[in-house]
C-alpha cells in the first residue's frame, strides 16, 4: 500500500509554466513535451491547463540557448552563401543566353535543310513522273511496226 501512495504521491498537477521552470525550459516547449509524452491534461477553475506529470519519468534535457553573436555569424554565412549563389545564377544566365543563340542558329539551319529537302523531293518526284512518261512513249513506239516509225 505504500508503494501504491509512493505513486500517487510522485504525480503532480502543474501548469505548462510551472512545469517550464522545474524542466528549466519556456512554456512553450514544455506545452510541445506534454503533447509529445501524450500527458493527460485538463483544465483548473482559472481556465489553464494542469498536467499530470511524474517528473521522476521524464527526463527532458532542454536544448541550448544560443548567443545572440551566434545569430550574426549564421546570418553572415547564409549571406555569403546568398551571394554565392547569385553571382553563380549570373554565370548561368550568361550560359543560357550563349546555348540560346546557338539554338536559334541551328533552328534556321534546320528550316534551310528542310526547305532545300522539299524541294530535292519535289523535283524527285517530278523526275520520276517524266521518265514514266517517257518510258511509256518509247513503249508506244516500239510497239508500232518498223515502217510506221519512219
Amino acid at each position: 500500500m505504500t508503494s501504491r501512495l509512493e505513486m500517487i504521491m510522485a504525480i503532480e498537477m502543474l501548469s505548462y509554466s510551472q512545469l517550464g521552470e522545474r524542466l528549466n525550459c519556456s512554456p512553450e516547449a514544455a506545452r510541445a513535451l506534454v503533447r509529445r509524452l501524450r500527458l493527460p491534461r485538463q483544465k483548473a477553475n482559472d481556465g489553464k491547463a494542469l498536467v499530470s506529470v511524474d517528473l521522476s519519468e521524464i527526463s527532458h534535457k532542454p536544448m541550448p540557448t544560443r548567443s545572440p553573436t551566434d545569430h550574426h555569424s549564421v546570418t553572415a554565412s547564409l549571406k555569403a552563401s546568398i551571394e554565392a549563389l547569385q553571382s553563380g545564377l549570373a554565370k548561368l544566365d550568361a550560359s543560357v543566353a550563349c546555348h540560346r543563340s546557338d539554338f536559334e542558329r541551328e533552328r534556321d539551319r534546320f528550316e534551310q535543310l528542310m526547305v532545300d529537302l522539299l524541294r530535292a523531293t519535289l523535283d524527285a518526284q517530278s523526275a520520276k513522273e517524266a521518265v514514266a512518261r517517257l518510258e511509256g512513249d518509247l513503249k508506244a513506239l516500239q510497239s508500232r511496226p518498223w515502217w510506221r516509225r519512219w
